[in-house]
């Protein structure tokens, strides 16, 4: 049976993450059944990577702070997250269904498919967006 996505819900969840007036960090869209809908959110970094639990697959869009002294930036990623026991036809099917996700999720600086715990280390996800983030004024000092 062919994956849908629920766009309206979807789209609704990830304005949430985009929006600087709420406090929501991150969203999840798993699958219930063979459809693509919301999951959780939260403020709370940390919470998101216990929800990349072995035994599911999920899409996460994220909201980070980036950058240097002289300038800060808001960059968002797509983490694709397969857990090791995720059969492989699943594993398949999750790279063709992440371009449902996309038809919602458009604006991000980068994209990520993990399906290690240690790749999901804040400070490695932010050390790839400030590299694909431009301008890096660190090495001035004041």
């Amino acid at each position: 049976m062919a994956t849908k996505i629920d766009k309206e819900a979807c789209r609704e969840a990830y304005n949430l993450v985009r929006d600087d007036a709420t406090a929501v960090n991150w969203v999840t869209f798993k699958y219930e059944g063979s459809t693509i809908v919301p999951g959780d959110q939260g403020v709370d970094y940390e919470t998101f990577t216990r929800k990349c639990t072995d035994d599911v697959r999920l899409f996460g869009f994220v909201r980070f702070t980036t950058g240097d002294a002289m300038s800060k930036r808001v960059k968002f990623a797509l983490i694709t997250w397969i857990g090791e026991s995720v059969s492989g036809l699943q594993r398949a099917k999750t790279g063709t269904d992440k371009t449902l996700v996309k038809e919602v999720v458009q604006n991000f600086a980068k994209e990520f498919v993990i399906s290690d715990h240690k790749e999901l280390d804040e400070d490695y996800i932010k050390n790839e967006l400030k590299k694909a983030g431009g301008a890096n004024y660190d090495a001035q000092t004041e």
